[in-house]
Order: structure tokens, then sequence, then C-alpha cells
């Protein structure tokens, strides 16, 4: 099975990538979806083992563009879909339904959308306060204009984690009231003004600020409850999926998605009597999350993080409804 590095790594190295196809498996004549194309490093990965066909989802259209060489390479092996994941029901089709082999997961920010300034995703570099994989919809500049102190700090505090979630959001409503915010350096700056300077060793003060609105306007935890029973519903018995995260909000998710889907979490309580469970639609693979190796958590600074959880489609019927691609 080939599992080098793809092509594409000078852009963006993919998380636990051999660990990914070993999960999957790909045979020949299998059919396969990344749902989070990104650089099209799984994508690649799995062509490059088997004679199969892979259909990749993304939102983002700039990634939909980067992936024109691959489909060159691979030509109709190689389909590409712009979309969310979670909608990957009615992108696929009805005749997918049921039918494939393997999903793969990368719920990680694409490094290449992190690195492009314009996109306004990262404080390191000044860009415009976007945050949008998609390029359409509600800004991270709309929500910082316009939402009122507490909804803003609770965005903070859910999506962040953040402590100081009232502090920062009291400063940010501040700060508007006397000028516009619009860029990624005006919204670092007014964080950093309020919170304890940085000490060696410690993540910037700003960092959970960003993701939380980052995770906000791109919807992300809906989309990976979303897109996990949608996942459940596309794939055919015996059909695995293996999902990477990168932090605990969307670990705990999958987590108690596949706890769930597999039959566990015990009885409500000691207390009160069995309840009849619906039949388990999977099976997990190993109850433990598969961690990266220290060599690649060494050279690859966004594996340090990455928790793979691998799971297989049982022979039971899908909990979505037939004609909806939602739980």
């Amino acid at each position: 099975m080939a599992t080098a590095q793809p092509r594409h790594q000078a852009l963006h190295l993919p998380v636990l990538l051999r660990e990914v196809v070993t999960a999957l498996a790909p045979a020949d004549g299998g059919l396969y979806l990344d749902a989070t194309f990104g650089n099209g490093g799984y994508s690649e990965a799995i062509l490059d083992a088997a004679a199969c066909t892979v259909m990749a989802i993304d939102r983002d259209p700039d990634a939909i563009a980067r992936g024109g060489a691959l489909t060159t390479r691979f030509g109709d092996r190689m389909q590409l879909l712009q979309g969310c994941f979670s909608d990957m029901r009615s992108l696929a089709g009805e005749e997918a339904v049921g039918t494939l082999d393997g999903i793969a997961f990368d719920l990680g920010v694409c490094s290449t959308q992190l690195d492009q300034p314009e996109r306004g995703f990262s404080f390191r570099t000044d860009g415009p306060l976007d945050m949008r994989m998609s390029k359409s919809g509600e800004s991270a500049e709309d929500v910082v204009m316009t939402l009122d102190e507490r909804a803003l700090a609770q965005i903070l505090w859910d999506y962040g984690e953040e402590r100081a979630s009232r502090r920062i959001a009291r400063a940010i409503v501040r700060a508007r009231d006397e000028a516009p915010i619009t860029t990624t350096s005006q919204l670092a700056a007014i964080i950093h003004a309020v919170m304890p300077a940085q000490r060696p060793g410690q993540i910037d003060p700003a960092t959970r600020s960003f993701q939380a609105l980052r995770i906000h306007v791109n919807r992300e935890l809906q989309e990976v409850e979303d897109g996990l029973a949608a996942a459940e519903a596309m794939l055919k018995p015996g059909g695995i999926m293996a999902v990477v995260s990168f932090h605990s909000l969307e670990d705990r998710i999958v987590k108690r998605f596949l706890t769930d889907r597999s039959g566990g979490g015990g009885r409500p309580s000691r207390h009160l009597p069995d309840i009849e469970r619906p039949d388990p639609t999977f099976e997990l693979v190993q109850r433990k999350p598969i961690l990266p190796t220290d060599e690649e958590a060494a050279t690859n600074p966004r594996a340090r993080s990455a928790k793979l959880r691998v799971a297989r489609r049982t022979v039971h019927s899908s909990r979505l409804p037939p004609s909806t691609g939602r739980a």
C-alpha cells in the first residue's frame, strides 16, 4: 500500500496520513469519500493505494480549484464536489447512499487558509477580519461589529473556552464604538491590551478568541454533528469512518457520537430500569484514539494535538430519515 507523503506536502502536511489510509484499507473498485479535501492529501494517498474512486468535498472554492491537478492525474477516479460535508448526501447523490467503502474527515483548518492573510483566519499577519471558509455569508467582522457584549462573550466561552470571555467582549464593544474593527491585527491588538503578557511557552492570548470566532462563523461544531450522521447513511455495511480531530470540542462530539452509535454509554441511572436502545450502527475499531507518532509530532506541529477515531459500519439501518441529509 502506497502511503508516501503526497505531492502537495509543500503546501500542507496531512496529519496521521498513514494511519488514516491504513484504517480505510483502500481496495480496487472501492468508493471512498474525502469529506474535507483541503489540499488533497488524503484523496491522493487513497487513490495511490488502490484502483478505486474518491469523491472529495470542500466548501472552499479555492480548494476545489487546487484539486484540478488531481482530476487531471486520476481522471474520472477523482470527483470534486463543492459544498459542506454535512450535505454529502445531496452532493454525492441519492444513488451513492449506502454504497461508500470509507469516509475520511480531517476536522482541522487547512494550513493554506491560515497562511493566506486575505482569508483573515490568523492574527500572525494582518488581513481582513473574514474567516469564512466558503467565502460567503456572515464574516467575523460582521460578528464583532453587530453582536452585543453578552452574545460575544458567549461565543468566546463556548467555542474558545476563553476564561476572559467577558473582559474581551467588553473591550471589543468599547473599541468598535470608537472605530470599526475590520482587520485581524485590530482585533488581536484589542485582545492583547486586556490580557496578561504572553509568557514563554504559552499560546498567544488571542488564539482562543480567533478560534471561537472561526468556529461560530463556519458553524463548525454543528457541521461535525451533521456530517457524522450523514456519513452513517452513506457508508455500506463494513465501511470505515476515520475522523481526525484537533481540539477537545471536536473530539468530544466525535467520541459522543461513536459511543452512542456503537451502543455504549451505559444506562442513564442505576436507579432506573434499562431502556431499549436502537441497534448499533457502528462498531469501534478500537476504543482509544490513535495519536501521532513522536516523529510526526516533531516534524509537523499541526499534528501535536491530533486524535484519530475509527469505526466500522454495521448492517443496521441508519438513524437518518430516508429523505433527508440531516440527523
